[in-house]
């Protein structure tokens, strides 16, 4: 939803306020690859209960993940191998950071946090499943109550600012929404194309 309302904006932005990044040639695989190693760093602070860290390498490895497209399309070097790498990379990204505190609670014995956890992690994955399926057969699926940008940034506040618990129902209870929101997009949208597919296949046949 941030994303989506921010749009190029975000460009322009991040061009004025950090100028250095385009003074010289980056390689936007390079940095998606750091930011990702960085946020998997996130994944191993909140195993091991240290949550304030934790938050602040999420936010370290986002800062690559927001800049390595917009320097990718400065430079005209974006790629379908890019994309494919980002995408594939935040949902590593994902999975391990939620890992990460389900091991946490556990370690505590905290069955019902592992839960909790374990299941935010999984309608974090349907979130972004149900978005790169639905794709297979329309253009674009976008949209939703809880896109990456906002489970992310909460993960990272809640680490840092000490409510993790309830970060993590936020998570499970937007993630749901969200997929239910995707479920419902990509339904109408199949609909439409099953339904202007029969209305060309009918005119075929009359004619």
């Amino acid at each position: 939803m941030i994303k989506a309302k921010l749009g190029d904006r975000l460009d322009a932005w991040l061009q004025a306020l950090l100028p250095f990044l385009f003074r010289h040639r980056l390689n936007p695989n390079l940095l998606t690859i750091l930011g990702t190693l960085v946020s998997l760093g996130a994944a191993v602070g909140f195993a091991f209960g240290q949550f304030r860290w934790a938050g602040v390498l999420i936010l370290a490895g986002g800062f690559f993940d927001l800049v390595d497209g917009v320097i990718a399309r400065h430079q005209g070097t974006a790629s379908t191998f890019g994309a494919f790498l980002d995408s594939t990379l935040d949902r590593l990204v994902d999975m391990g950071i939620l890992l990460g505190i389900v091991m946490h609670y556990a370690g505590r014995g905290e069955p019902g946090l592992v839960l909790l956890a374990g299941y935010a992690l999984v309608a974090t994955v349907l979130v972004s499943y149900a978005k790169a399926r639905a794709e297979l057969f329309v253009p674009v699926l976008e949209g939703g109550l809880f896109e990456r940008g906002e489970r992310i940034g909460l993960l990272a506040a809640g680490a840092i600012l000490g409510f993790m618990v309830p970060a993590l129902w936020i998570v499970a209870v937007g993630a749901t929404i969200t997929v239910v929101q995707r479920f419902s997009l990509a339904y109408r949208e199949m609909a439409e194309l099953d339904a202007s597919s029969r209305r060309v296949a009918g005119a075929e046949e009359r004619s």
